[in-house]
């Protein structure tokens, strides 16, 4: 397994930089490849909006699968980890292209409240669906591309304008999806210990499985310890160690794959928790 890509710090700057349109509260990134298959993991920061607008991208999900094809689009929430296949559209000379929209709690939250968007309320959770773009957010997605020719020139303000322009279309175009993204300002509050052991081999941080559980950070701890009486950060270190011992012992995988496996970013950070927890480096541990 390779590292996890961290959206969008890791598009924005670096190896795998990609074009980009930023404001406070957004970031816009447009991908565009040829390729007959790419695959990789992405790890969400924000909470992520996704339109296709050519080829298709198949995205495992926890326990789902959902393939976004041209034209379509799917709301993914922050915190969560991704693994993706990438495919272009072989009549288009294997051409990939999508808009990442990376929407903070604030933008939704700004949104929300100086807007007079009405949606009728579920009183079940709307699971994350894949939704067709109407023939508004197809326009709105090409009238972007001009900004990208030289973004430092762009007025933030209209930038912005642009973003909740975004946010209206996708209101009109699926009540679902916009009911989705309410949800975002208020999950529901879930069980700690589905949750921790769902996303500890992630690279997730505190504060972001707080918001997975639908608690505030100080809630999460104190709930936690309840439960646990061990602290978060002592639970993860030692699960995540004990997981990487298993795979010592039962894969042939390396010693970097294994540390992205569990959810740790460093390699040599990683053996050195590793020798301090068992005595031994991984590499000897093995042996």
């Amino acid at each position: 397994m390779k590292k996890y890509v961290r959206v969008p710090t890791n598009l924005l700057s670096g190896l795998n930089c990609q074009n980009s349109l930023m404001l406070d509260g957004c970031s816009v990134i447009d991908s565009c490849v040829h390729s007959m298959k790419g695959i990789g993991s992405m790890f969400l920061e924000e909470h992520l909006l996704l339109f296709v607008l050519e080829g298709k991208i198949t995205l495992y999900y926890g326990k789902q699968t959902y393939t976004v094809q041209k034209n379509e689009m799917i709301l993914l929430k922050k915190a969560t980890s991704i693994r993706y296949e990438k495919e272009g559209e072989p009549t288009n000379d294997n051409i990939y292209e999508s808009l990442m929209f990376c929407l903070k709690d604030d933008l939704i939250k700004e949104f929300l409240t100086t807007t007079n968007v009405k949606v009728q309320r579920m009183d079940e959770e709307v699971k994350t669906s894949v939704y067709p773009m109407n023939e508004c957010l197809v326009a709105f997605a090409k009238s972007l591309y001009p900004y990208f020719t030289d973004p430092s020139t762009i007025n933030p303000g209209l930038l912005k304008l642009k973003i909740m322009e975004l946010l209206y279309d996708v209101s009109e175009c699926s009540k679902n999806m916009f009911r989705q993204i309410l949800q975002l300002r208020n999950p529901a509050r879930t069980d700690i210990q589905h949750v921790v052991e769902q996303y500890y081999t992630t690279p997730v941080t505190l504060p972001e499985l707080a918001f997975l559980s639908g608690r505030s950070l100080s809630s999460f701890k104190r709930d936690f310890q309840q439960i646990y009486n061990i602290s978060p950060a002592q639970w993860i270190r030692v699960r995540r160690l004990e997981k990487a011992k298993e795979m010592l012992q039962e894969t042939v995988l390396p010693v970097n794959e294994i540390c992205y496996s569990v959810g740790f970013e460093n390699v040599s950070h990683f053996s050195r928790i590793f020798k301090n927890h068992y005595g031994y480096p991984p590499t000897q541990y093995r042996q």
